[in-house]
């Protein structure tokens, strides 16, 4: 409405004839804007002093109507609003928290831990690596048996948004040992080997617990894992119903990585408990990653053995059939 005003102001051109002589003949046509006679000064002065007191004003002198600011009462419900989509948008693409249920990760994590899990970088391609600690669906009743809660009408919104875990959807958390292609094995009370290297579990696995279990329901195994599969334990080994004990399984233990949430990366509560959950550097030793070396030779020795075995009968039948041309002649 400014704009108008200042517009108006600055169209009027009576000051251009100030300086013009009295008696001085003007067009018709413009004596009717600027008003060439003796009173045109006084003219001039009401003309502005009308402007001044109409300046801000709108067209028909009405003057500006005023925004009224909308009571805080009233921008509380679109502010919650705001505030659930975009909780629901990070819950689903980014970030989602996860209540810890069970003792089977001690000592890394203590059942009523909070934990963050990403889930941004699976959109880009990403894989669960040896030694993160995952969060993944039941791949196959592995929790059979065990309760499942009942929450509230309050406990439901919350999981709905993601501030607490979901009591529909049967998720567990469990340390990666192997990926596709690893050969895991535990013999005795251990060590743990990954591809023939024992792995320095002390900084992880539960005080006072052996890295292998000594039994005959799964701890003593030898598994060569699939593409697209993961092979997963608990860090309090004694107290952790995992890939060990699942064997009998449609994926015979294993975890297909479409199962997978994503990584668990910070514990977030209690306040107390607060740090993040990086990969043990046991995971990244020399030669850990040569997977490919005993599969290898796996294949590539029937083949050996059948050129050893084929060759010496090509010999042997060159040699006879030179043998009968020699005596036809």
């Amino acid at each position: 409405m400014g704009d108008v005003a200042v517009g108006a102001r600055s169209g009027h051109d009576g000051e251009e004839h100030r300086g013009r002589p009295a008696g001085a003949d003007v067009p018709a046509a413009d004596s009717a804007v600027t008003s060439g006679n003796d009173a045109g000064t006084a003219e001039d002065g009401m003309m502005m002093d009308e402007l001044d007191q109409t300046e801000g004003r709108g067209s028909g002198g009405s003057a500006p109507a005023q925004r009224k600011q909308r009571s805080f009462w009233k921008e509380l419900p679109i502010l919650i609003g705001i505030a659930l989509v975009l909780a629901l948008l990070i819950k689903t693409f980014l970030v989602q928290a996860f209540s810890i249920p069970s003792d089977s990760m001690q000592d890394t994590l203590q059942q009523g831990d909070r934990v963050l899990v990403d889930k941004l970088t699976p959109w880009f391609g990403s894989k669960p690596e040896r030694g993160e600690v995952v969060v993944f669906h039941d791949p196959d009743d592995w929790l059979a048996g065990e309760p499942t809660a009942n929450p509230n009408a309050l406990q439901t919104v919350l999981s709905w948004i993601g501030l607490m875990p979901s009591a529909e959807e049967k998720d567990l958390i469990k340390r990666v040992i192997g990926v596709g292609g690893d050969t895991v094995e535990c013999k005795g009370t251990g060590p743990l080997l990954v591809n023939g290297k024992p792995l320095d579990d002390a900084s992880f696995v539960y005080p006072g617990n052996t890295p292998c279990t000594v039994d005959d329901v799964g701890g003593q195994f030898k598994v060569k894992v699939p593409e697209g599969y993961l092979w997963v334990m608990g860090d309090h080994r004694q107290n952790s119903r995992d890939s060990r004990y699942n064997q009998s399984d449609k994926n015979h233990g294993m975890v297909p990585v479409d199962k997978v949430v994503g990584r668990a990366i910070v514990k977030a509560w209690p306040i107390t408990r607060w740090g993040t959950l990086p990969i043990p550097d046991t995971f990244d030793q020399p030669g850990i990653n040569d997977q490919t070396t005993a599969s290898a030779a796996l294949t590539v020795a029937p083949q050996g053995v059948a050129l050893a075995g084929v060759v010496p009968v090509a010999v042997w039948r060159r040699r006879r059939s030179l043998k009968a041309a020699s005596e036809a002649r």
